[in-house]
């Protein structure tokens, strides 16, 4: 069962009539349902059946407020079931490695970070200290900050 679901749409909610029905379904769903895959066959069944009927395509289908709400819920519920994890700061350090820099060597050249300890780090068998990723971020032009969880 997901412990966290969305509030329920009530009248002062701007979204139409039927629109907030179909967000209360996938809560009430998400609430009562303990397989993840079952979960996700219903939202992606109920938001595509409930926008395709109003004419929407699929690009658009992804585009609305539904589609987004059951989205989030089958991540916090492959998160709750250990299918899947929350991002961490080693996730975005690759992103940016792969955006900036033609391989992991140059990032470590510019950043003074050894290929070794990187690719320790990227694996998740070790963890940078604080001072030292705040070190190597400065040296690229980048910094830390912190932000609230989804969840604080």
């Amino acid at each position: 069962m997901l412990m966290t679901s969305y509030p329920p749409c009530d009248e002062n909610c701007d979204l139409p009539k039927a629109e907030r029905a179909l967000i209360d379904r996938l809560n009430a769903e998400a609430k009562k349902t303990t397989d993840w895959s079952t979960f996700s066959s219903f939202w992606m069944a109920n938001v595509s059946e409930f926008y395709s009927a109003q004419g929407l395509s699929r690009p658009q289908i992804r585009q609305t407020v539904g589609y987004r709400i059951g989205q989030d819920l089958d991540s916090r519920f492959a998160i709750s079931q250990g299918m899947a994890r929350s991002p961490d700061y080693r996730d975005e350090l690759e992103s940016l490695i792969q955006e900036r820099f033609q391989t992991r060597r140059e990032f470590c050249e510019a950043t003074g970070l050894t290929e070794d300890m990187l690719s320790h780090v990227l694996s998740k068998r070790k963890h940078l200290a604080i001072n030292t990723l705040e070190e190597c971020l400065r040296r690229i032009g980048y910094s830390l900050h912190i932000a609230p969880t989804s969840s604080g």
